[in-house]
């Protein structure tokens, strides 16, 4: 014998009438399950309403300013450092900057020109130099080259 369509039906129990909330005397009457008075049973309250605390969109900072997208930083390194860490001189790139710790990888390399070479010879290849930093290295002997 197989169901057919028509023979469907709710589970016992399953269709229940809507409770009308607030509507007389009877269950779910007179305060609609809502307790007396205080700010629970009032109608409109503001969900971000913290009870007279300060409410966290009044906390919180206002936005100022904006963050360029564009903007690029860079790991810079001194000219002195660069005395220190290689002091017989030689080739040097951004690869042996980070064998040597002295910046992250994969980000650009700047050096600056605080410090002295102390007749260090260094031919460089960084991103960046600053105009101080690459007249020490040339008056040292050494040359810098950026990509």
């Amino acid at each position: 014998m197989a169901i057919k369509l028509h023979d469907l039906r709710p589970a016992p129990g399953a269709k229940r009438d809507k409770i009308r909330v607030g509507r007389g005397e009877g269950s779910k009457g007179k305060t609609a399950g809502r307790g007396t008075k205080g700010t629970g049973a009032r109608k409109n309250v503001s969900p971000a309403f913290e009870g007279g605390q300060l409410p966290l969109h009044m906390r919180l900072p206002k936005l100022k300013g904006f963050k360029n997208r564009f903007k690029v930083t860079f790991q810079v390194i001194n000219v002195g450092d660069l005395a220190t860490l290689f002091p017989q001189g030689g080739t040097v790139g951004v690869a042996e900057l980070v064998a040597a710790g002295a910046v992250r990888k994969n980000q650009k390399v700047k050096v600056l020109g605080d410090g002295d070479l102390n007749g260090v010879v260094i031919n460089l290849t960084v991103d960046a130099a600053s105009g101080s930093a690459k007249e020490k290295i040339g008056a040292a002997g050494g040359s810098v080259t950026t990509a």
